[in-house]
């Protein structure tokens, strides 16, 4: 809460007292994305590499599924919507117990794969209690929105087609199902960058004291600052992280080397959970998420999927 008052350091200023460092790191940055650009888009690459990953596209949206219902299930026990910021309590208040209730069994359902499209529209009215109370803040948790909508809309991903003796209800489901399964991936996709975005901008630029405080506590039995153990000053690491998660969030929404950003972002969070000790659970939707990306590779909406997708080769990473 202090550091939330307190007016952000300047960031351009900082970049300019690196200037050597910051132009290193750029161009480092640079080489690297430019080079699994470059092998990800190889012909021969993606004719021996893409058969073996078209076998996991099948279980993406199974992965989203039970990420989903696993995250809101871990929110339910700890007494959180979505992160630890968010008690339950400091919304619901006596009605705690019942909602607490209600969000364990949206997640139960979830995870089973039972009568998905119902429990995805209670978690979305949940969601939208959320933001009333919560406003801007909740687009931090737009992955989880995403996936609400999309499970409202698909329902398990792996229902049968119904017989001509459906109800007209379950008909008519099936056929949204079947209109909104091609754009199911870009919303997922998009959403999951967009909280990533937010999240950078609010803890990393527009109140970047908060992850200045982070980076200049000492590690556990070391006397010096996480920055300085990684081998940066705290400023230069904060503006960095900021630039790394901005990279990140850019392509998610933009469909750029998703599979490649998938793997880099795990290995962030990794980084993150080890050095600073975070609780996994608020995490587990930036886990789950990005494996269900890495499996499914590009939609038609991505732009390397636009521009460099020919039938069933896709770039690589």
């Amino acid at each position: 809460t202090y550091a939330l008052g307190i007016a952000p350091f300047n960031m351009v200023q900082v970049a300019l007292d690196s200037l050597h460092q910051f132009i290193f790191w750029g161009f480092i940055v640079f080489v690297v994305i430019s080079t699994v650009f470059c092998i990800s888009i190889f012909r021969r690459v993606e004719q021996f590499i893409d058969p073996i990953f078209n076998h996991g596209k099948r279980y993406a949206h199974t992965i989203c599924r039970i990420t989903v219902g696993l995250g809101l299930l871990a929110g339910a026990y700890y007494q959180a919507t979505y992160g630890p910021e968010l008690p339950l309590a400091a919304v619901y208040g006596v009605l705690t117990p019942l909602i607490t209730a209600v969000i364990v069994t949206i997640g139960i359902l979830m995870l089973l794969g039972i009568w998905v499209r119902p429990a995805a529209f209670a978690a979305l009215c949940l969601f939208g209690v959320a933001v009333y109370f919560r406003g801007a803040y909740m687009l931090t948790y737009t992955n989880y929105f995403g996936e609400f909508l999309v499970l409202l809309l698909l329902g398990a991903h792996h229902a049968r087609t119904p017989s001509s003796r459906a109800s007209k209800v379950t008909l008519a489901w099936h056929r949204i199902g079947r209109a909104v399964s091609p754009y199911s991936f870009a919303i997922i996709r998009i959403c999951f960058g967009m909280s990533l975005l937010y999240a950078a901008l609010y803890a990393k630029i527009l109140h970047n004291n908060l992850a200045l405080m982070v980076a200049s506590l000492p590690l556990a039995g070391h006397q010096y600052a996480v920055a300085y153990y990684l081998g940066f000053e705290p400023h230069f690491l904060v503006l960095g992280a900021a630039l790394v998660e901005l990279i990140i969030s850019a392509f998610f929404i933009f469909g750029i080397e998703i599979r490649w950003t998938s793997l880099f972002l795990e290995f962030w969070l990794s980084l993150s959970l080890v050095f600073f000790g975070e609780s996994v659970w608020p995490h587990l939707i930036l886990i789950g998420i990005p494996i269900a990306l890495f499996l499914h590779g590009y939609d038609r909406w991505s732009l390397e999927g636009r521009f460099f997708k020919s039938g069933r080769l896709e770039p690589v990473l």
